[in-house]
């Protein structure tokens, strides 16, 4: 369809990608479209990749994005937003978090972590956000809610109304972490590209 969205999520385990694709995915929903949403995450717990779509408009038939189909990346971490680059379409974006894991063959020094990772994807897409994503938790009172930081920068793409994400975010967070993701949303809703 053609009013269909497609966003991809990647990033490794731990990072908060399945909660910020449920957050996504809601935020849709209420918003009254049609979502679907799928996960793929062998080995999360142990650093794996972790690769969450998120499809909505207004009849959606399946939840899988295929190649050359994600109108937006969000990438949490920089090698995975390249391993991811098949995904993206032409005249998509890049929203890339400012962050570099070192996969296990890497941290054991049997290969090197690619350079000019960013350079690599503005090549590739239309619109490549870089979002310092560490340090705008940081600000908000919380380093976990870098997952929410992201979903900020995301929400700017969209014309859903902002209360309607911090409504999804209030009740799908703990309670005591409230404050603290309210405010990372905030800022990276604010925020402007380091690029």
């Amino acid at each position: 369809m053609q009013n269909t969205k497609n966003i991809l999520i990647c990033g490794v385990g731990g990072q908060g990608i399945l909660l910020a694709s449920d957050i996504l995915a809601k935020v849709a929903l209420n918003c009254g479209f049609d979502v679907k949403k799928s996960e793929v995450h062998g080995m999360a717990q142990r650093g794996g990749a972790v690769v969450s779509a998120v499809r909505f408009g207004d009849k959606v038939y399946s939840p899988l994005v295929g190649d050359k189909e994600a109108d937006i990346i969000l990438a949490f971490e920089k090698l995975e937003a390249l391993r991811r680059v098949n995904y993206l379409k032409p005249g998509g974006t890049y929203i890339v978090n400012d962050c570099e894991l070192p996969p296990l063959l890497v941290s054991m020094g049997e290969e090197e972590y690619p350079k000019n990772i960013v350079l690599q994807l503005k090549k590739l897409a239309k619109e490549v956000v870089l979002i310092n994503g560490l340090g705008l938790a940081k600000q908000s009172g919380n380093p976990r809610t870098v997952n929410i930081v992201l979903l900020g920068a995301l929400a700017k793409k969209f014309d859903f109304p902002k209360d309607k994400w911090l409504q999804v975010i209030k009740h799908t967070v703990p309670p005591k972490t409230w404050a603290a993701n309210n405010k990372a949303f905030l800022l990276g809703f604010s925020f402007k590209s380091l690029m």
